[in-house]
């Protein structure tokens, strides 16, 4: 078993935990992990631009002139995609993007992303994680004494003077221990969790 210290918020080594090699030391497949990211995306984009076709264009039933004799090029209508004001050859229509991942997938993915992390040392298991109000200085002399500038803060409960002090600070983020995705993860490159989001997270993924 992976076995990882334990910090307090002002940066001291308080102890150490095992983790469970199940969830954070399974083989890494980057290919479900790239899959799981690009799903992430894929659901997060709107799918909702439109253009109109020569069929859709206000106008232009009319032929513009005789078929011969004009010395013009022969032409039907004059919503056709070469005249001004006609339509779009082949117009981007409301699509939606998701696509179908495996449950089993996408946990395999998470389960890689979570080792990737232990393995390149960038996860950091605090004791506990608490403030008394909603202080963004506060919660920056943490980051501060951890050494971090960018992360991903894992919490056990919905806590609002954390997440709230969080929210200010240029690339860091909050989420709960079963609401965590493979996206995040990947996007920060240091991942801080509290000794008890670890173990909710062992136990929902186990």
């Amino acid at each position: 078993m992976a076995n990882v210290k334990i910090y307090d918020m002002t940066g001291k080594e308080t102890g150490s935990m095992e983790l469970d090699d199940n969830i954070f030391g399974v083989r890494i497949n980057e290919h479900l992990i790239h899959l799981a990211v690009t799903q992430y995306l894929a659901d997060n984009r709107q799918g909702t631009q439109k253009a109109k076709t020569r069929s859709e264009v206000s106008g232009g039933g009319r032929k513009p002139w005789r078929q011969k004799g004009t010395g013009h090029a022969r032409q039907g209508s004059t919503r056709s995609p070469q005249w001004r004001h006609g339509g779009v050859v082949f117009a981007p229509v409301p699509r939606d993007y998701s696509f179908k991942l495996n449950k089993k997938e996408k946990r395999l993915a998470l389960k890689s992303a979570l080792t990737s992390r232990v393995e390149a040392e960038k996860l950091i298991v605090l004791d506990g994680l608490k403030l008394d109000a909603i202080k963004t200085k506060e919660f920056k002399k943490v980051l501060d004494a951890l050494k971090i500038e960018k992360a991903l803060v894992v919490l056990d409960s919905l806590d609002r003077n954390v997440i709230l002090s969080a929210r200010n600070i240029p690339g860091v983020a909050t989420c709960q221990a079963n609401s965590i995705n493979t996206y995040d993860i990947m996007k920060y490159s240091t991942v801080v969790a509290t000794k008890a989001a670890v173990e909710k997270i062992q136990e929902v993924y186990a």
